[in-house]
């Protein structure tokens, strides 16, 4: 069910909200947080509400969309509710402000907040240099951006690296969580040889791969080389070399030297399931931290890597 209430106020969405539980015999005992979504695009902000909407499947949540619109236009602000099955898992507010109103995106959520829940934000694009600043930011536990959508993703990391504080975190991180554990796991058997060389390979725009550098960096406490080319990962130690190679949409290959080749699972992740995978935990990630620590000890090259 959709609901539009145009030129309205945020009081008139809250009781909208309230007539609509009871109507509905709803209930926001079983919501576990509040997520808010920043975005400065109308066109945009249909994906991130879907990405929201699924990943309330897993954390039932009220989702508060805020788009903000020119500042030059009058002010205003046109609310959209939705519950059912148009909201997964989620009850969602969308808010589209204008003029004065579209920089006053905490003070025009803060009455929409689900009490005595964490509070996430968001920002799918065009996230500022310091979150914890943001005036939306400083009320979340957990801020969560995108730098994979950010543009080129040294500037975005470094951005990122400048205005860290925790709670931050990145869907850029999330989408190399499946490499991350196998690399580990590898590592955790013999032989336990120090690793003397490391290179990650993919694409140029792609802040996960030198997030995953940065990793590495952290983890190894060598600079690791950051090679544009196939997804792999390269690790070199006395005995041979560990190669971890995207070889399908759902497969990787590995290959340790003096061991059979072997096929592990790595499939793609949505956008959906980063986000899903950043909303289960509200304290500060460490290891995320640390990599974006080490992102300086992640050095281009134009060696070719196979």
């Amino acid at each position: 069910m959709i609901i539009d209430l145009p030129d309205t106020s945020t009081r008139d969405i809250a009781k909208k909200l309230v007539q609509i539980r009871e109507e509905a015999g709803l209930s926001t005992i079983g919501r576990v947080l509040t997520l808010i979504v920043l975005t400065d695009h109308v066109r945009g902000s249909e994906a991130a509400i879907d990405a929201a909407n699924e990943a309330s499947r897993e954390h039932p949540c009220r989702v508060i969309v805020v788009i903000r619109g020119r500042r030059a236009d009058p002010d205003r602000l046109d609310g959209q509710i939705r519950v059912g099955g148009d909201a997964g898992a989620a009850e969602v507010v969308v808010l589209r402000t204008s003029g004065g109103l579209a920089s006053q995106s905490a003070s025009i959520v803060t009455p929409l907040l689900l009490p005595d829940t964490p509070l996430a934000v968001w920002w799918p694009r065009h996230s500022p240099t310091l979150l914890s600043a943001d005036k939306v930011g400083r009320l979340a536990r957990r801020r969560i951006v995108d730098s994979d959508t950010e543009g080129h993703p040294t500037d975005a990391l470094a951005k990122r690296v400048a205005g860290y504080s925790p709670g931050d975190t990145d869907l850029a991180w999330a989408r190399i969580t499946h490499w991350r554990s196998i690399l580990a796991a590898t590592l955790d058997s013999p032989p336990y040889e120090p690793i003397t060389g490391a290179t990650v390979c993919g694409p140029e725009r792609a802040a996960s791969v030198d997030l995953a550098g940065g990793w590495l960096a952290s983890r190894l406490g060598i600079d690791v080389q950051r090679a544009v080319g196939p997804s792999m990962v390269v690790l070199e130690r006395e005995s041979g070399s560990i190669v971890l190679t995207q070889i399908s949409s759902t497969a990787a290959e590995l290959r340790i030297t003096g061991q059979p080749t072997t096929r592990v699972a790595i499939v793609g992740r949505s956008v959906a399931d980063c986000l899903s995978e950043e909303l289960r935990r509200m304290d500060t990630d460490g290891v995320y931290a640390d990599a974006l620590d080490n992102i300086d000890r992640v050095i281009y090259t134009s060696a070719s890597v196979r």
